[in-house]
């Protein structure tokens, strides 16, 4: 059997639905396969391109099968019950879907574990109280941590989106917000704070927040009530009014008034697990509406009706691409 991807290079696209049946194969054949069950794993190899391409990719996944994470190890491959086993195939077809891009980023998440104080996972939010007074509202796949100490109360937010209101210290200590691109101060405020990719972007509901990029050189400046704005490490962009869908995901809806497609899908995507796709024919397709993000599935099924697309699925509904309704 092919050893990998060869000579058609690792970034050959390979159909959701091949590496589905890849993954189903590799299940099986670790269930202690007959003689009859291998050949006809060949069989399906041989039958089509793109079962060679998935079947190259299972065959890297399986010599790193030592070095996964244990419920997509050895044990999960022997013979369970049938949910189980659904969703352990689910698991390494979603492997396969990006070996060996994904096993890199597997391999740094690694490196990079959950060890944030206060965390959610995709799809939640989550409400505390800090010690001091102070209200966070983390939304989906959001990561804080809480350091206070006799000088200062400090929150990190290291990932993902927080509504923060901040509370009244009684030893007059400085509540301060930090992210990669700089530090967040409020004057008693009620604030929204997100990390995008190379930028921290904020909105300021009530009060007002002093801004300082970690690298600059300039005087800090202040956000006042009824506006947001971005900043990276050098720069603060100018403040505009007040876009209300920013913080509309504390409503668990998401806003949306002529929104592209493709962007729509790329926020609804924070909220669930799996992929979700646009064709290049509709990903222009203007769109406007509330949608629930506690429940994706509704919010893909509104769009299926009220927009000429449809939604394609594989892998059990992990992998959904919106197309032109024909």
């Amino acid at each position: 059997m092919p050893a990998g991807d060869g000579r058609r290079g690792v970034t050959t696209a390979v159909s959701p639905k091949a590496l589905e049946q890849a993954a189903e194969w590799l299940v099986r054949l670790q269930e202690g396969a007959t003689n009859a069950d291998r050949a006809a794993c060949e069989h399906w190899r041989d039958s089509d391109p793109q079962h060679a391409l998935a079947w190259a990719r299972a065959e890297k996944l399986l010599g790193k099968l030592g070095e996964l994470p244990p419920e997509l190890a050895m044990p999960v491959l022997t013979r369970a019950p049938s949910a189980t086993r659904r969703a352990a195939v689910m698991r390494i077809a979603a492997l396969l879907t990006t070996v060996p891009a994904g096993w890199a980023g597997w391999r740094y998440a690694q490196a990079q574990p959950w060890s944030a104080d206060i965390h959610t996972a995709a799809g939640e939010r989550r409400v505390i109280k800090l010690a001091d007074g102070t209200g966070v509202t983390l939304n989906t796949a959001s990561a804080i941590d809480v350091r206070f100490s006799a000088a200062e109360r400090l929150i990190v937010l290291r990932n993902g989106e927080a509504l923060i209101d901040s509370g009244h210290d009684g030893a007059g200590r400085p509540l301060r917000v930090a992210t990669a691109e700089g530090v967040i101060e409020p004057l008693g405020t009620r604030f929204n704070v997100r990390r995008r990719d190379c930028s921290t972007e904020l909105a300021v509901i009530e009060g007002a927040v002093r801004v300082t990029p970690a690298g600059a050189a300039g005087e800090p400046v202040v956000v006042t009530a009824g506006n947001q704005t971005r900043f990276n490490k050098t720069h603060i962009a100018p403040q505009r009014g007040l876009d209300p869908s920013l913080t509309a995901w504390t409503m668990g809806m998401l806003l949306a008034d002529q929104m592209r497609l493709d962007e729509l899908v790329a926020e609804l995507s924070r909220y669930r697990g799996g992929v979700v796709r646009v064709d290049p024919a509709v990903a222009g397709l203007r769109v406007s509406g509330a949608f629930p993000i506690a429940d994706t599935e509704r919010t893909l099924d509104m769009l299926v009706s009220t927009y000429p697309v449809n939604a394609l699925s594989r892998l059990r509904g992990y992998w959904i691409t919106l197309t032109p309704r024909s």
